[in-house]
């Protein structure tokens, strides 16, 4: 009779040990398509950058599972409002629209600022020179309002593109005379790629922290996860080791 009982209490242990598994959420994270050194495709396809490792290094200290997919910054925001995804990083300016808008922030995890660039070798050399002229700003993003909250004072317009590579190539190409980005980004870029593009100095703003977002209340576990995971690997310095490799910070 023991040996009966021991065998059906083992048997109930198993059973519930193989639901707790196969219940085990998985989150699923989503992010932009070219947003380097945030989040950019290497040679083989595979998403790398400072958003993918910080990711990786905080699922890992808070022990969960997430996959991570790229459909570009306009996609990734609809799958999250959507209810498709839970969480968006993806180099996400912390901003008080934004939040009045529905977007639920971690804690900053970057300060980042945005500026202009424009072609190697142009004469223009602060906003004034853009009078009567196209700027390129990527859609829905900090830098696309920085460059709209200046358009009417210095008498430019803007032009909205899907990607930031899309509005490098639009100065490149002589489509727009200048190109609104966060300032890391369009650094890495000019570096990265030998483009010719120069930033204008004089011309980033005070910036704002990126942070990592969902959509809905439901998710804040998510968010308190990231948070506490983001403190613990600037502790051990696991989040230093990660810029340094990328920005040599």
């Amino acid at each position: 009779m023991k040996r009966v009982l021991l065998v059906g209490l083992a048997l109930v242990f198993c059973f519930a040990l193989l639901t707790g598994l196969a219940e085990k959420e998985v989150y699923k994270i989503v992010t932009d398509t070219a947003f380097r050194p945030f989040e950019y495709a290497d040679e083989n396809g595979n998403m790398v950058g400072i958003d993918m490792e910080i990711m990786a290094a905080i699922a890992k200290d808070q022990g969960f599972e997430y996959t991570m997919t790229a459909l570009g910054w306009d996609g990734s925001i609809a799958s999250c409002q959507a209810g498709q995804a839970d969480g968006l990083i993806a180099g996400a300016s912390i901003t008080e629209a934004r939040k009045e808008n529905g977007w639920i922030f971690s804690d900053g995890y970057y300060s980042a600022t945005q500026s202009m660039a424009v072609a190697q070798g142009s004469k223009i050399s602060g906003f004034a020179d853009l009078e009567g002229k196209a700027v390129a700003v990527k859609i829905g993003t900090q830098s696309a309002e920085y460059a709209e909250s200046l358009k009417d004072t210095y008498h430019f317009t803007v032009t909205f593109l899907e990607s930031s590579p899309d509005v490098y190539q639009a100065v490149i190409g002589g489509q727009a005379a200048a190109c609104f980005d966060d300032t890391p980004i369009m650094a890495d870029y000019i570096k990265s790629n030998g483009v010719p593009l120069q930033l204008v100095d004089g011309t980033a703003n005070e910036g704002a922290e990126y942070g990592f977002a969902v959509f809905s209340s439901e998710k804040q576990e998510l968010v308190d996860k990231f948070n506490a995971g983001l403190a613990n690997i600037k502790a051990n310095g696991t989040y230093d080791e990660i810029l340094k490799k990328y920005l040599g910070e």
